[in-house]
């Protein structure tokens, strides 16, 4: 159960998979590491797709081809165009591509048209209209993006990187790929994210993070780091080390996870994308900070009790009063309530009002009040004690729905009905219907105690 997490880290411009070494001694033991070369740069100079489009599929690709079920996006610079496009992908429900946990971009570039000076713009189109980008040029690249000078071999190996580069790879993003404005299909993106930027960093410091990815992933964290300048892999390795340590940690202990072989069945092709979709954002870890969209934050709070006496949990949690707040927020719901109760959003700001304080008793009374309510037996509540019954009748329905409907949960009561026939035209459903029989291709179930 406890497989590694895969970290995919995606490089910057005039880069290569090279740039993260110094940061992959710190994950040997912890995580899988996939550094990719992305088209036209590194050992995939030759690449003949150097689009953004073709730089996004060289890592979708290699996603699949991993079999990776936990994984995070790390994306330098260019390299978070890139990452913000596959997150975006994996949470539409790409075949694949199931198991995204969280986002780390090193001053990315964003998916709408970067910003960038054009004088420095057209400077750096004119290295790359000669034969190979000339390591004069590439001196003076380094020299322009960073804090502090590097140490010599981290120094050397960015010269040999730049130098290395494909010119046309360099046209291709400075003149058209850095300017394609992808924001619409994108959206926001409601995963864990981290934002590091240097502070002597310019048009992708931290105001530019802040009015373009903080926009797009609005529960990210952005970390400014003193001294630092646009190279973050090779300037702070450690301290980017450590940041994406955080991510991962915040994630692991605020998620139940998934089992191997359940995520795989989710990425399969008998997974139409609709539902894959669903699933994985069911899966994302819950926010750690968490503003009340229909409910006020007492109401939440109390909400949040009821939820763990009515569904108690081990390990890492699923927050489902803040699902369930979200669910009321949308005016989404089951589609029926009893004749005489009024709307499930008011239902429910009146029944929590009535169990005000109910967060601060102790456990064994949080169950015996409960007990009353279920039975219609609790006379000092907002309503009648029949109303609260049918109430409680219904929150109950709606947070075992919830903690159900989890890919964790699933998985963990052997249920994947979902996995019958995706998108193809000749369906890949289920053959052996009879009571115990399981197909071939079922994922385990894991017991759990």
């Amino acid at each position: 159960m406890n497989h590694k997490p895969t970290l995919f880290l995606l490089h910057a411009l005039g880069s290569s998979r090279k740039a993260w070494g110094e940061l992959v001694r710190h994950f040997e033991d912890d995580f899988h590491v996939v550094a990719l070369d992305l088209p036209g740069f590194g050992d995939a100079r030759e690449s003949p797709d150097l689009t953004v489009d073709g730089m996004v599929e060289v890592v979708v690709q290699a996603i699949r081809t991993s079999g990776a079920t936990r994984w995070l996006l790390v994306g330098h610079s260019m390299g978070g165009k890139v990452a913000t496009l596959v997150a975006s992908r994996a949470l539409a429900g790409e075949s694949g591509l199931f198991g995204l946990n969280g986002v780390v971009l090193l001053a990315g570039s964003p998916v709408s048209p970067e910003p960038m000076d054009e004088d420095r713009r057209r400077k750096m189109i004119g290295w790359a209209k000669q034969a190979t980008i000339t390591s004069v040029a590439a001196r003076e690249f380094i020299d322009e993006n960073v804090g502090a000078p590097l140490p010599f071999y981290r120094d050397q190996l960015a010269l040999s990187d730049i130098v290395r580069s494909a010119p046309q790879a360099w046209l291709a993003w400075l003149e058209r790929g850095s300017l394609e404005d992808w924001s619409r299909e994108v959206g926001c993106l409601d995963v864990p994210a981290l934002i590091m930027v240097g502070d002597q960093d310019g048009d992708l410091g931290e105001q530019g993070q802040l009015r373009t990815n903080a926009k797009t992933y609005p529960r990210a964290e952005v970390r400014v780091l003193e001294g630092a300048g646009h190279m973050l892999p090779l300037e702070r390795p450690e301290t980017i080390a450590a940041g994406i340590r955080d991510v991962w940690n915040a994630v692991a202990t605020a998620a139940p996870q998934i089992p191997a072989a359940f995520a795989r069945t989710v990425a399969s092709a008998r997974v139409s994308r609709r539902m894959r979709a669903i699933l994985a954002k069911r899966a994302i870890a819950d926010p750690e900070t968490y503003v009340a969209k229909a409910l006020n934050s007492s109401q939440l709070q109390t909400l949040r009790a009821i939820a763990k006496c009515v569904v108690p949990q081990c390990g890492p949690e699923v927050d489902l009063a803040i699902r369930l707040d979200a669910q009321l927020g949308a005016g989404k719901g089951d589609g029926w309530r009893h004749a005489e109760m009024p709307s499930d959003l008011d239902a429910y700001r009146r029944a929590l009002d009535g169990l005000a304080g109910f967060e601060n008793l102790p456990g064994p009374a949080q169950i015996a009040r409960l007990h009353r309510i279920a039975q219609g037996d609790d006379h000092d509540p907002a309503w009648s004690a029949d109303k609260m019954k049918l109430w409680f009748q219904d929150a109950c329905a709606d947070l075992v729905r919830l903690w159900i409907a989890h890919p964790a949960t699933m998985a963990r009561i052997g249920f994947d009905g979902f996995a019958n026939g995706g998108d193809g035209v000749r369906k890949q459903g289920f053959e052996r219907l009879a009571a115990g029989e399981r197909e071939p291709w079922e994922p385990s179930i894991e017991v759990q105690s």
